[in-house]
């Protein structure tokens, strides 16, 4: 009987030992000098020391607060609402294997580097909440694995880039809050994965672009606060999946054409009732004048 205990007793610390080891590797295991020294440049440029929750950079990267280490490289980095006060550095583009960026709710500054752009393995890209100013990267639409770009409430400016369309794994784009101009490109139509567009209070001139019709998984149009004008394009009626349709606060004056929206879908409905000529016999909906949804903002965990 001893030898049994004695066994399994044996067994036990042998697994545990394993255990522990395994967790000590993971721990221990040290990504490249390259995207090491991307990381303390963020630190370094961002006064790391001031962060809400900083870093103990003479530790293993993998123990820092916020990065997620898969393969001895760096696959995701969540500073959410930690203080950062700074500027973006341009070695940000040595992260390659990153999938996840979020520094939403911070006090950065200062321009996107073009080297962002860098980032072709980007799946979510959260930047709200900052005082980012500048133009979007031109290179931006390298990153063909993004789904969800964030970049709300900053002082960014310049044009939509034209080829946004590109980005054909976007679920979510809120450009919302910022100082853009100039039309919305037509090559948006090409966004059929896009679930959220929210590009509420910029300075958006032009027509609504009919290509937004071919958005049938679009749940979430946001074009409020803008300077859009002319008549509400008839595709507008084939987003058969649009919930909330936001397009109050701009200079659009007809319905007319729109006959075909399915109006019992619709939560939110939000237009100038009083400058439009021809407005939609709408009967299943509440129609709220002039009101802006509100807006939830959430850690990406």
């Amino acid at each position: 009987m001893m030898n049994k205990m004695t066994f399994f007793s044996g067994k036990k610390s042998f697994l545990l030992l394993g255990v522990i080891l395994m967790f000590s590797f993971s721990v221990l295991a040290e990504v490249s000098k390259e995207e090491k020294k991307a990381l303390i440049d963020l630190y370094e440029n961002t006064n790391g020391k001031e962060w809400g929750t900083t870093w103990d950079i003479n530790t293993p990267v993998a123990t820092w607060h916020g990065i997620t280490v898969k393969n001895d490289a760096v696959v995701k980095i969540n500073l959410f609402h930690n203080n950062l006060q700074g500027v973006l550095p341009s070695s940000i583009g040595d992260l390659k294997n990153l999938k996840v960026l979020n520094l939403a709710f911070n006090q950065l500054t200062g321009v996107l580097p073009e080297q962002i752009s860098y980032l072709e393995n980007l799946v979510i890209l959260k930047i709200e909440m900052n005082k980012l100013k500048g133009s979007l990267p031109d290179d931006l639409t390298n990153m063909k694995q993004l789904q969800e770009l964030t970049a709300f409430n900053n002082f960014l400016s310049g044009g939509l880039p034209n080829n946004i369309g590109d980005l054909s794994k976007l679920k979510i784009l809120n450009l919302s809050s910022n100082n853009f101009k100039g039309e919305i490109p037509t090559s948006i139509g090409s966004l059929e994965n896009l679930e959220s567009l929210g590009l509420f209070e910029n300075s958006l001139q032009g027509h609504m672009p009919a290509e937004l019709g071919k958005l049938k998984n679009l749940q979430e149009l946001v074009l409020a606060n803008n300077s859009l004008d002319g008549a509400i394009p008839k595709e507008v009626g084939e987003l058969v999946s649009l919930r909330i349709f936001q397009v109050q606060n701009n200079g659009f004056d007809s319905f007319e054409d729109v006959h075909t929206i399915k109006t019992n879908s619709l939560l939110v409905f939000d237009f100038d009732k009083d400058k439009i000529e021809t407005e939609p016999e709408y009967k299943d909906i509440n129609v709220y004048k002039t009101r802006v949804a509100n807006t939830v903002f959430e850690d990406e965990e």
